[in-house]
C-alpha cells in the first residue's frame, strides 16, 4: 500500500510587512445605520458534576487529561505484550488477546467521561491514548494497537498499517486534513493519525492489516462546536489599541489546558476555525470588557471599533515566521501566542462580531490571505461581495486602521471565494 503525502494549503506567501492605512478615525459613521443592541447573553456553562466513573472490577489507574485526575479501572488482560514480529497473523492473534478482556466496562467508562468532560472525538480519541500510554510507557505498537482496537469497538472505523519496524494507525474523518498523511481504501481516504498533531511524513510503503468489523462504522468527526471541560488553568495577555483618539486596555484571559489541547489538532480547513468556540470563562471574561465599548454605538462603529481592536492590539507575524509552518489557530489560541497572521484575526474578529454584535459574517479567501465581510442592517458604503442575496461589507481585521469596506491595494481585482460561517 502506498502512502500519499498530507495536502497543501494555498502556498502563496504571506506579506511579512502588513499594509496601513495612514489617515486614522477621519470619517463619520452612518447615521441611518441601527444602534447596536448587545446579543442575550446566554448564561456561562454550569460547572460539570464531579465526573463519575462506572464501577467496575480490575487495576486502578488514573489519567492525567487537561488538569483532570481521571481514575479507571481496567482488566488486567489490556496489559499484554505484542512481541516483536510485526504481520498479519501477529496482529490476528493480538486482537483475540484483547477480545478475551473485559472490555465493555472500559468502554463505559470511557463514555461517562466522555459525556461528563463533553468531549468531542477528537478529545475522546486523546483520552483512549493517554490511558493507553499509561498502560504501555514506551510500548508504540501497544499503543496504537490496543488504541485501534478500543476505538473499533466504540464503533469507529480504524485500521492498522505495519512494515518492519512498527505499526500505525489509520482511520477516516469527516473534514479534510492537511500536512498529513492518508491512505486511500475504496475511495476513502485514512489518515495516518498524529496525536499531537504534527505528521510523521516517514512511512513509505506498509502492508495493511484488512480485517473488518461489524458496528465500526464511524468516521472522526473534528468539529469543536462546544469547549471540552478542562480543569481550568488561566493566564492572561495585555492588550492595548486606540479607536477615535481614546486608549483601551484589554486584559484578555486564556485557558492554558485548552490551549494544550487545541495545539494538538491536525491542521484543517479555515471554515472549521470560524465556526468553533471558545472556552467559556474565556469568552466570558473578553466580551464582558468589550461589550460596553460597543453597546449603543451604531453598527458601523461598532465593527470599525472591533476592527481596530483586532488590527492594532495583536502583533503580526506569518506562521513560517512564528511555527516555521502554516498553522491557522483557533480563537482562544490567538489569545494565547504572540503573533497572528491574517486567518487567525479573522477567526477572531468573526467570534466577535457574532458574539458582541449579533451580525451575520462569511469569511473571504484570497490567494494568500483571508479576511471578513459583515452584512448590516443599513446601507454601508464601500467595497462589498453579494453572497445569497445578501449584501456583505469588506471588513479585513489585518489591513492596519483600514475601515469596514475597505480592501487591501493587492486584492481589489480579485474576487474572493466565500467562506460561509454558520451562527
Amino acid at each position: 500500500m502506498r502512502l500519499l503525502y498530507g495536502v497543501v494549503r494555498d502556498e502563496t506567501p504571506k506579506p511579512n510587512v502588513i499594509p496601513k492605512v495612514k489617515s486614522l478615525d477621519r470619517y463619520k459613521p452612518t447615521p441611518q445605520l441601527p444602534r447596536v443592541r448587545p446579543p442575550v447573553v446566554r448564561p456561562s456553562r454550569p460547572k460539570p458534576p464531579a465526573v463519575t466513573v462506572i464501577p467496575a472490577k480490575g487495576t486502578r489507574i488514573t489519567v492525567a487529561f487537561y488538569g483532570h485526575q481521571l481514575p479507571f479501572r481496567i482488566d488486567p488482560a489490556f496489559k499484554a505484550s505484542f512481541g516483536y514480529t510485526i504481520n498479519k497473523q501477529a496482529i490476528s492473534d493480538y486482537w483475540a488477546k484483547l477480545s478475551r478482556a473485559d472490555y465493555e466496562p472500559l468502554l463505559e467508562q470511557f463514555n461517562a467521561q466522555r459525556r461528563t468532560l463533553q468531549l468531542n472525538d477528537w478529545a475522546y480519541l486523546l483520552l483512549v491514548h493517554q490511558l493507553v500510554k499509561n498502560l504501555h510507557p514506551n510500548r508504540h505498537n501497544e499503543q496504537l494497537l490496543l488504541t485501534w482496537f478500543i476505538l473499533t469497538k466504540n464503533g469507529y472505523l480504524a485500521r492498522i498499517a505495519y512494515d518492519r519496524h512498527q505499526v500505525y494507525l489509520l482511520m477516516p474523518v469527516n473534514q479534510a486534513l492537511y500536512a498529513v498523511s492518508y491512505f486511500t481504501f475504496d475511495g476513502m481516504r485514512y489518515y495516518d493519525i498524529p496525536f499531537d498533531g504534527k505528521d510523521r511524513q516517514q512511512l513509505r510503503r506498509v502492508y495493511t492489516y484488512d480485517s473488518h468489523y461489524p458496528g465500526a462504522t464511524k468516521a472522526l468527526d473534528m468539529r469543536l462546536s462546544s469547549p471540552i471541560v478542562t480543569r481550568s488553568q488561566s493566564g492572561a495577555k495585555h492588550l492595548t489599541f486606540s479607536y477615535r483618539g481614546k486608549n483601551y486596555h484589554i486584559k484578555a484571559n486564556y485557558d492554558r489546558h485548552t490551549v494544550d489541547f487545541l495545539r494538538t489538532y491536525p491542521q484543517m480547513d479555515i471554515g472549521m476555525y470560524f465556526i468553533s468556540t471558545v472556552h467559556p470563562e474565556t469568552g466570558k471574561q473578553l466580551l464582558e470588557q468589550l461589550r460596553p465599548l460597543v453597546t449603543s454605538k451604531s453598527e458601523l462603529d461598532a465593527v470599525n471599533l472591533l476592527l481596530r481592536f483586532v488590527q492594532t492590539a495583536f502583533k503580526y507575524k506569518t506562521d513560517k515566521d512564528q511555527f516555521g509552518e502554516e498553522n491557522y489557530l483557533f480563537a482562544e489560541e490567538s489569545l494565547f501566542y504572540p503573533y497572528s497572521d491574517c486567518e487567525d484575526r479573522s477567526v477572531l474578529f468573526a467570534w466577535l462580531v457574532q458574539h458582541l454584535l449579533g451580525l451575520e459574517i462569511v469569511g473571504l479567501s484570497y490567494p494568500g490571505h483571508i479576511a471578513t465581510a459583515v452584512h448590516f442592517n443599513g446601507q454601508v458604503s464601500g467595497d462589498s461581495i453579494t453572497y445569497r442575496g445578501k449584501h456583505y461589507v469588506i471588513t479585513d481585521p489585518t489591513f492596519i486602521n483600514a475601515r469596514a469596506g475597505m480592501t487591501m491595494s493587492q486584492h481589489k481585482k480579485n474576487k474572493p471565494g466565500v467562506i460561509l460561517i454558520e451562527p
